[in-house]
């Protein structure tokens, strides 16, 4: 056994090390250092967990709001804490704060899973049966078997039930599947015996809670600065953009990745199933979820309905996380065609791929609507190494006839994984992009030539001062669109950005920056 990577995570008191290990079975290990509970203290928290049930009854309410759920933890560690003095005096300080959190993580979480929760690199956590392991995805090493074992299906079972009651709904034998969207940022699925022939089962996927930016994909090579400055300018001019790809691939991280540049006065709603996309505070921002139906089959709110809705709002921007039918698809592309900016993500794998979803059935859209998408990103995830890049970039021929249209596609950029780099094809000398903003502006191709240099000098200034917090840039971009020779002489002279944030202050103060004008 190999140790190949090593750190720690923390649980308000717990803390564990985690380590991750090479064995013999063909199989990644993620180990972890749990605290360990004797037989003898094991019967005292269960004494306590008795008297407490008995004492205190709790309403649903308190259960499904997250701040009514933290205010029943602070409660309950008060209780725990006189109960614990009072059946074991002098009991140190730092014990009584362990025995309490791991009480606590029993009696109102999912026991040790809470410790996964609470690790940073982990995406995917599954549970199969209370005979195996839990598994987890992590972002570096892939799908790795932990060495938490479930004690039994009864426990899986009831850990479904304490997510379901977390958004107001049920999981019973009647009602097997769930699938809910919890408002702590994580996306669980369960389903019960005999459904899942095994053992119940559940899988959690978590959200990044510091959320990646411009600068990490940058130094991750996701993609390279150059694109990164194309992908500003046609954020800026309110292109149209579609970001396909595979499962996993990255397809709502770039989107998250590129909002902040929109312009800090326009609108922007989001519409996702869950939510996923995390943009700078300051932005004007309506984000909309959808909703499942409840036990009944009533109240569903679909994704069709907030984009119906969302063209009264009078956004600038719409975004929606995925195009899955026809009618979603019509309603994106006459939010196109009647002068919103619109950025949606698809499952494809290229671009070729993009078309062809979207000609045919279930999407079916007629051909001659796919000149309104003016960028179509495709990202990739590599099951190998694990890393995630942005494959192809490029635009769409149309061209209408009597009675055929053809859409073929332009490659601007392609990924090259022997080089492990983007790089531009011949195509790439296309000008439709830049043609595109020349007609609803007045700039000349050398201009947006010199605007794409600059904009690329800012990104490898952000990059070399290793400026990644979304507020940060944020700030940054909103003053750009103030006064860009601000922004553009600090990145010229390599001027510490901390410094332009503390003087410039805006946000703070409330002065809310304009969007930029076009020439």
């Amino acid at each position: 056994m190999t140790v190949i990577d090593a750190y720690e995570i923390q649980d308000g008191e717990l803390k564990s090390r985690v380590e991750i290990t090479e064995n013999e079975d063909f199989v990644k290990r993620y180990n972890l250092s749990a605290l360990r509970i004797d037989i003898g203290t094991r019967a005292l928290l269960d004494e306590i967990k008795g008297e407490l049930i008995s004492t205190v009854t709790l309403q649903s309410v308190e259960i499904i709001d997250p701040n009514k759920l933290q205010e029943i933890k602070n409660k309950f560690y008060d209780q725990i804490v006189a109960m614990l003095q009072r059946k074991v005096p002098g009991l140190p300080e730092k014990e009584t704060s362990l025995l309490v959190r791991f009480l606590l993580n029993e009696m109102l979480g999912l026991g040790e899973l809470e410790l996964l929760l609470k690790d940073d690199y982990l995406e995917d956590i599954a549970i199969n049966t209370s005979t195996e392991p839990v598994w987890a995805y992590h972002r570096k090493h892939g799908w790795l078997k932990t060495n938490i074992v479930v004690p039994t299906e009864e426990d899986i079972k009831n850990y479904a039930g304490i997510i379901a009651r977390r958004v107001g709904r049920q999981i019973t034998n009647l009602n097997p599947l769930l699938d809910a969207h919890l408002v702590t940022q994580e996306r669980a699925n369960a389903v019960l015996n005999p459904i899942s022939s095994k053992g119940n089962l559940i899988t959690i996927r978590k959200f990044a809670k510091e959320p990646w930016t411009i600068t990490d994909f940058i130094n991750n090579r996701t993609l390279n600065s150059e694109v990164a400055a194309l992908l500003w300018q046609a954020i800026q001019y309110e292109l149209n953009i579609l970001v396909s790809g595979g499962t996993g691939s990255g397809k709502t991280s770039m989107l998250s990745v590129l909002l902040p540049f929109i312009q800090p006065n326009q609108r922007i709603v989001s519409i996702e199933d869950t939510r996923e996309i995390q943009l700078p505070k300051f932005l004007f921002w309506s984000p909309l979820t959808t909703r499942p139906p409840n036990i009944d089959k009533r109240g569903e709110i679909t994704m069709l309905d907030l984009m119906i809705n969302s063209l009264r709002m009078r956004p600038d921007r719409i975004v929606v996380g995925e195009i899955r039918r026809e009618r979603e698809a019509e309603t994106l592309f006459e939010a196109m065609h009647t002068g919103h900016a619109v950025y949606a993500t698809l499952h494809a794998d290229t671009i070729d791929q993009t078309i062809n979803r979207l000609k045919n059935p279930p999407i079916n859209i007629h051909p001659s609507l796919l000149g309104a998408i003016d960028l179509n990103l495709v990202m990739f995830r590599d099951r190998r190494s694990g890393i995630r890049r942005l494959l192809q970039l490029g635009t769409y021929n149309v061209s209408e006839r009597t009675d055929v249209s053809q859409v073929r596609a332009n490659v601007l950029y392609k990924w090259n994984p022997t080089d492990d780099a983007l790089e531009p094809t011949i195509k790439a000398k296309s000008t439709a992009i830049q043609n595109k903003i020349r007609t609803y502006t007045s700039l000349t191709e050398q201009e947006l030539n010199d605007d794409l240099a600059q904009k690329q000098a800012i990104l490898n200034w952000l990059v070399k001062n290793n400026t990644r917090k979304v507020d940060d840039i944020g700030r940054l971009i909103a003053e750009y669109y103030l006064d860009p020779s601000v922004i553009e002489t600090a990145a010229n002279k390599n001027k510490p950005p901390e410094e332009l944030l503390t003087q410039t202050g805006r946000v703070e103060t409330g002065e809310k920056p304009m969007g930029a004008k076009k020439k």
